[in-house]
């Protein structure tokens, strides 16, 4: 999902078949044109991303008010007192998955865990349309063989840090005592060192805010005429200002920073 293959667009997302190639999300899209030269480029829809994302949460709301979404298509449910009294969550996480193809024709990729941590790391096991059950007893087990990469706070910068440290993997990260790793990433040494237990104490935040709101524009061509550039600001102001009336200035909230960057 991109725009034309011949413009400056980068790929908004790929489907599993086009990753398959090499096809990444943020990719130019001429390069993905060149990976797959038989890929199908399709303008993205947000609006309809929005509805659909709005139904079904709606689907999560008939079984719990502890919602947090992390997007338009992923968020965290904690399900311990839910709604219908169901004693097992991956009761709840079957009953959902089939709601959600049956009123979207959407498939949906749940896991299921006693933490944020360990939930997210199994809904990412069996893409797409699988669902991953870790039980407390499991959780050092599922951890241990899996890339630090993978695990949800360890970034490209981290991740090679940590490999220049021997801990490449789960098991490696569990073998480091909290002193060396605060020693080596500060804070985060304490929060590695707790993940890499399978202990994760954030909870389910159904009031989590959003943090910052933009707007962007790709030229398909240079442009540098002082007015055309002018206009295009104006064109992004604009639909700046219409987010923020939607999706901020209702809940009474302040803005604190403005930033305006030109990429070249």
């Amino acid at each position: 999902m991109g725009g034309p293959p011949n413009s400056r667009s980068v790929v908004a997302a790929a489907s599993y078949e086009a990753r398959k190639f090499g096809i990444r999300s943020a990719m130019p899209c001429s390069k993905a044109a060149q990976l797959a030269p038989q890929a199908i480029f399709v303008s993205p829809r947000f609006e309809v991303y929005k509805e659909v994302s709005d139904r079904i949460r709606e689907i999560f709301l008939e079984y719990t008010d502890r919602v947090e979404m992390l997007s338009l298509d992923e968020g965290y449910l904690d399900v311990t007192f839910n709604k219908r009294n169901i004693l097992f969550a991956v009761t709840i996480a079957k009953e959902i998955r089939s709601e959600i193809f049956k009123r979207t024709e959407l498939t949906a990729s749940a896991g299921v865990g006693n933490s944020k941590f360990i939930a997210k790391l199994a809904s990412e096991k069996n893409k797409p349309n699988g669902l991953t059950i870790v039980l407390p007893d499991d959780v050092i087990a599922f951890i241990d063989p899996l890339p630090v990469n993978s695990f949800h706070g360890v970034g490209k910068v981290t991740a090679q840090k940590m490999k220049e440290l021997g801990i490449h993997i789960g098991k490696d990260l569990r073998a480091k005592n909290i002193d060396e790793l605060v020693q080596h990433f500060g804070k985060m040494g304490i929060y590695y060192y707790k993940i890499s237990r399978g202990e994760d104490e954030r909870e389910v935040n159904s009031c989590r805010e959003r943090k910052s709101l933009g707007a962007e524009n790709t030229f398909d061509q240079d442009k540098i005429d002082r007015e055309d550039l002018l206009q295009q600001l104006r064109e992004v102001a604009i639909e700046v200002e219409r987010r923020l009336k939607k999706e901020i200035l209702p809940v009474k909230r302040s803005l604190s920073k403005l930033n305006f960057k030109i990429s070249v």
